[in-house]
């Protein structure tokens, strides 16, 4: 593990068949410090031929008489769970790594890193709990059976807003189901898993089982081209899931995709206004709204609404912006300069259409950090659910705020959109929220709590929020595939020509 200071530039490199390198090129390009604005890392920027070099390493330690291919399935789940020992060791310092890279809240980056290990733990235990059958066939002298395979190499592209956490969403279930791996970390945030490479060999993996290449387009492009993986697996953004999507099949190669998601918290007039005020504000400024569940759309009854805004906008405007090291601080910055200004322009063009700012609706300012990405914690009102704001994913802490008339209406509101990820429901009628739960296009529902996720509950999207799920047994079966094998038991000779059914 690397040494930090605040002040040093780190440099990081590649990580290929078990060894830090630096890209063919010798280009780099530098990692920023949102809440300073100022670079604190270099990082190296991938090639396309560094990414063959990787696809081959991978592919290398996929061979049959590898060392990760001729271990038993026990032991390489004990892999895992050795590497989440060695992530718990380190955890500390790589959530303040995290920190810099993204700034989200220290609190929230080493909660995050306290749970990675979990993933692989759970993970790690079922590596030797995948079973092929036996089918019972009518020609009882054929003995006929299935197994469950690795694919082989597995591309994994992960984004900035978590990025420890995601990629093991991902690598656990992928290697435990005996997969190799080539990693493209988001350019935000490179460090903390390069960071995590470094704790691979201690933990007992081979060269070529994991793989970081770090970069942009170039990287991830040549990543989901590459005719030696056999699939990928994305986190991020909608639009650039199809394009990934359209690449992979081209070749017909699989996918996982977790995208976006612009998710409804619903609040009943029977609601408990205490719970769900917490869970609408954790929903939308938890993480800083830098989170693709979070509850960006409020859809609350009509006989509520004004004192649940009320309630809202003054808890907003309480929110402490500020150094996501310090404890005090509630929410930090955007992650990017691009992504504030992205931010702003949502806001922007909600005003133009005729939004009323209820609370926030510019820049943040910290006295301590002139430079810093912040923007203020934002509430919209007087809005229709066809506006861009209400049906485009901001990521950021901008909550659209619509009232409902009826259960149906909320229904229909909060249905009316591209994606399907997660919803929230806020009801203490228990035949409603089963009822509203079983309609609602979403592939993750939650009533009268929100953000909550885990390692063994299936998670992912319907409709452009997503295809496959991460998390729970479900997720093994993502990278596995089917064999089926028949052999003959009997000394009878058939007849060529003679069809036996």
């Amino acid at each position: 593990m690397a040494a930090t200071t605040e002040s040093a530039v780190q440099r990081y490199r590649l990580y290929i068949d078990g060894e830090e390198v630096d890209a063919s090129g010798g280009a780099v390009f530098p990692s920023t410090n949102p809440a300073t604005g100022e670079p604190w890392a270099e990082v190296a920027d991938a090639t396309a031929e560094d990414v063959d070099r990787a696809v081959r390493a991978a592919a290398r330690a996929f061979a049959h008489d590898s060392p990760w291919r001729t271990l038993s399935a026990t032991k390489r789940g004990r892999l895992l769970m050795r590497l989440a020992d060695a992530i718990t060791a380190h955890a500390d310092e790589i959530a303040r790594i995290e920190v810099r890279e993204n700034g989200k809240l220290l609190k929230e980056m080493a909660a995050q890193l306290r749970v990675v290990p979990e993933w692989l733990y759970y993970f790690g235990g079922l590596a030797d709990k995948i079973e092929g059958k036996t089918i019972p066939l009518d020609r009882t002298s054929v003995l006929n059976y299935t197994t469950r395979e690795p694919l082989g190499v597995v591309g994994v592209i992960t984004p900035w807003n978590s990025p420890s956490l995601l990629t093991f969403m991902t690598l656990a279930p992928a290697l435990a189901a005996g997969n190799t791996i080539v990693v493209k970390p988001s350019e935000v945030t490179s460090a903390s898993l390069l960071e995590i490479a470094r704790l691979l060999p201690e933990a007992g993996f081979p060269p070529g089982v994991i793989n970081v290449v770090t970069g942009a387009r170039v990287a991830g492009q040549a990543l989901a081209a590459h005719p030696g993986v056999a699939k990928i697996a994305f986190t991020g953004g909608s639009d650039a899931g199809r394009s990934i999507a359209a690449t992979v099949g081209g070749r017909l190669g699989r996918v996982t995709l977790e995208l976006g998601g612009k998710s409804p918290n619903i609040v009943f007039e029977d609601a408990d206004l205490d719970a769900a005020e917490a869970g609408v504000l954790a929903g939308i400024y938890g993480a800083g709204g830098q989170t693709c569940i979070a509850g960006s759309r409020a859809f609350v009854h009509e006989s509520i609404y004004d004192e649940l805004l009320d309630r809202l906008r003054r808890r907003a405007e309480g929110i402490v912006l500020g150094n996501p090291l310090e404890p005090e601080t509630q929410m930090g910055p955007a992650a990017t300069e691009a992504q504030l200004q992205k931010i702003a322009q949502f806001v922007d063009d909600a005003r133009g259409e005729g939004a009323r700012v209820v609370a926030g609706g510019q820049r943040g300012s910290v006295e301590a950090l002139p430079n810093g990405f912040f923007y203020e914690p934002t509430i919209l009102a007087q809005i229709t659910n066809e506006s861009r704001v209400a049906q485009e994913e901001v990521f950021g802490p901008v909550l659209a705020a619509m009232p409902f008339r009826d259960d149906e209406e909320a229904i229909q509101l909060a249905n009316a959109t591209r994606y399907g990820l997660a919803a929230g429901i806020w009801t203490q009628n228990v035949k409603r929220a089963h009822r509203v739960a079983r309609r609602l296009d979403a592939g993750t529902i939650w009533i009268n709590l929100y953000r909550a996720i885990t390692y063994n509950s299936p998670f992912g999207g319907f409709k452009e929020s997503g295809i496959g799920r991460l998390n729970g047994v479900d997720a093994v079966d993502e990278f596995l595939q089917t064999k089926s094998v028949w052999v003959e038991l009997s000394d009878d000779v058939q007849d060529p020509f003679v069809l036996k059914v």
